[in-house]
C-alpha cells in the first residue's frame, strides 16, 4: 500500500458536501447556529468519506480475491491433461440425500396416523 502524504488533503467531490448539508439541515433542531450546522455537515462529510474508503477497500479486496481464483482455476485446468479425461459417472446418493426422503415418508405417515384417529 502507498503511503499518502501527510500535508496533502483529499478532494471532497460537490456531491458529498451538499449531500452532507442536507443531512444536517435535516436534522436541525431550533435555536440552531449556522456554525453549529456547518460542524455538523463536517462531521457527516467525514463518516461519508470514511464509509466510500472502506467501500472501495473491500471492492478491492474482493476483486484481488476474485483474480487469484481466477487465475488458479486457470492454471489448474491448463494442468490437467484433456486427452486422458475419464467420462464423469453418475454418483449414488449418499445417506444424506437420503434423509429429506426419510423425513418426508415419517411426516405422511404421522398425517395418516392422525387422520385415521379422528
Amino acid at each position: 500500500m502507498a503511503k499518502k502524504h501527510p500535508n496533502k488533503k483529499q478532494k471532497v467531490s460537490d456531491e458529498v458536501v451538499t449531500e452532507a448539508m442536507q443531512v444536517a439541515k435535516a436534522t436541525q433542531k431550533p435555536g440552531q447556529t449556522k456554525e453549529q450546522t456547518k460542524l455538523i455537515a463536517q462531521g457527516i462529510q467525514k463518516g461519508i468519506e470514511e464509509y466510500k474508503k472502506r467501500h472501495k477497500e473491500k471492492a478491492r479486496e474482493l476483486d484481488k480475491q476474485k483474480r487469484k481464483l481466477q487465475q488458479q482455476n486457470t492454471a489448474s485446468k491448463a494442468a490437467a491433461p484433456v486427452a486422458n479425461a475419464k467420462p464423469e459417472t453418475v454418483a449414488k446418493p449418499s445417506a444424506s440425500a437420503a434423509l429429506p426422503w426419510a423425513l418426508l415418508g415419517l411426516s405422511w405417515t404421522g398425517f395418516l396416523l392422525y387422520i385415521l384417529m379422528m
